[in-house]
């Protein structure tokens, strides 16, 4: 259900907050840190991507992701209120078929983009669906209106800070980053204390 009053959209924004910044100090970090572990070069690279190391670096990503998904959650929410003035406004002039798909499908883009980008959820999936939706935005207005600075500044702070979450990360404020040791611990994550009592031993044998 949309939010409807700022009270709500208050009480949304420091609820996630406080879930997100919880959550991120619950996490034993130093014991999280792929450097000096046996881990796969696959696992130690997701970690690395999920678990940005510092604090600030972390905060900054997390005020990033909480400014972006919030405002976005309006543009995706203004589409599907009205998907079929918004395929015939915007996506008629790209000359894509079936437009009124594509009305609901940038909607549902950003609407759920928004919330994955907020809460560090998937956050990559989040991110790569606001950056397409900005990226064929700013496509448009260029195509419709040329290189108009006063059109396109929206779109491409839109756009940059979506890219900006999609190749940096969600930082450690985040669900990506809580969850990522037990998502990536079958995928050649690192070996626990205990597995050296299961690595087979040479046993001597006598002969006769």
């Amino acid at each position: 259900m949309p939010l409807s009053n700022p009270a709500e959209w208050v009480t949304a924004f420091l609820a996630a907050t406080i879930a997100i910044v919880l959550l991120g100090r619950s996490v034993p970090w130093a014991a999280l840190d792929p450097a000096g572990q046996q881990a796969s070069p696959l696992a130690a690279a997701a970690l690395s991507y999920l678990q940005r190391p510092g604090l600030l670096a972390s905060t900054g990503l997390l005020l990033l992701r909480l400014s972006i998904g919030l405002l976005m959650i309006h543009h995706g929410q203004e589409k599907l209120a009205d998907p079929q003035q918004f395929a015939s406004t915007y996506v008629a002039s790209l000359h894509l078929p079936f437009p009124l798909f594509f009305a609901y499908a940038a909607g549902f883009s950003e609407l759920i983009g928004s919330w994955l980008v907020i809460l560090g959820f998937f956050t990559p999936l989040g991110a790569l669906a606001l950056t397409s939706t900005m990226a064929v935005a700013a496509y448009q207005h260029i195509l419709t209106g040329g290189f108009n600075i006063y059109v396109l500044e929206l779109v491409l702070l839109y756009l940059g800070g979506s890219l900006a979450i999609l190749l940096i990360g969600p930082g450690r404020f985040s669900f990506d980053a809580g969850m990522a040791p037990l998502l990536l611990s079958g995928f050649g994550g690192a070996a626990s204390a205990d597995d050296s009592r299961l690595q087979p031993a040479a046993i001597p044998i006598e002969s006769r």
